[in-house]
């Protein structure tokens, strides 16, 4: 997921990322954009672990719950391919639900960035992990199905190493390669490929359901 969303990620988050990553210098030297990625993958992870832990309180090992999170999961997956070839916006509106809380977490996070030391830019990325992102919270809801702290951690974490490519990518890519990433023909594949990931998904579920009927 976290590849897939490559273009996504350059479009939504290209502009904030090239901000972190060099207060408008060319190329930002590589210690300060894992700075600010690492805290980003922080907060990524920190998300999952308490996704999964509420998931685990909730549902438990309970089968027919841990087969509906399946089953939301396969939507969500649905939903972001639709989202990333821009046929359906509809995880647009979970991202308006995160964006008070950015709101007031951005004032913060832009003071940090003009700090020079690594630890107050790697604090910044921390804060940046918080930026209302559909993609994000399509990964979550796998985070969910993992139905423990340390697997819904770790599932956000591979996550956000699939997205760190495309932010490593402000400054160092060619403008060529980012208009190939950003562009809607990139876009488009990687989201039908998503769709049919996640009805492949939903396929299991249902036959999961059928055999536990």
């Amino acid at each position: 997921m976290g590849l897939a969303g490559a273009g996504h990620c350059l479009v939504m988050c290209g502009g904030l990322a090239g901000a972190m990553g060099g207060n408008g210098q060319q190329r930002a030297p590589l210690s300060v954009l894992f700075s600010y990625n690492l805290g980003r993958l922080a907060s990524y992870s920190l998300a999952g672990a308490l996704v999964g832990a509420l998931s685990q309180a909730a549902f438990g090992q309970f089968a027919p719950a841990l087969l509906a999170l399946r089953f939301l999961a396969a939507f969500f997956l649905i939903a972001f391919g639709c989202y990333l070839g821009q046929w359906w916006l509809g995880l647009q509106r979970l991202e308006a639900l995160g964006r008070p809380l950015w709101q007031k977490l951005a004032p913060t996070a832009a003071t940090l960035r003009q700090q020079q030391s690594l630890p107050a830019r790697f604090f910044a990325g921390v804060l940046w992990g918080w930026l209302p992102c559909g993609l994000v919270y399509s990964a979550l809801s796998w985070a969910a199905l993992s139905a423990t702290p340390a697997s819904g951690a770790l599932y956000m974490l591979a996550f956000g190493l699939g997205t760190l490519p495309a932010m490593l990518a402000i400054g160092w890519f060619s403008g060529a390669v980012q208009s190939i990433l950003r562009g809607q023909g990139f876009r488009q594949a990687m989201g039908a490929l998503m769709i049919v990931y996640g009805l492949w998904v939903a396929v299991i579920a249902l036959r999961q359901a059928l055999a536990m009927s």
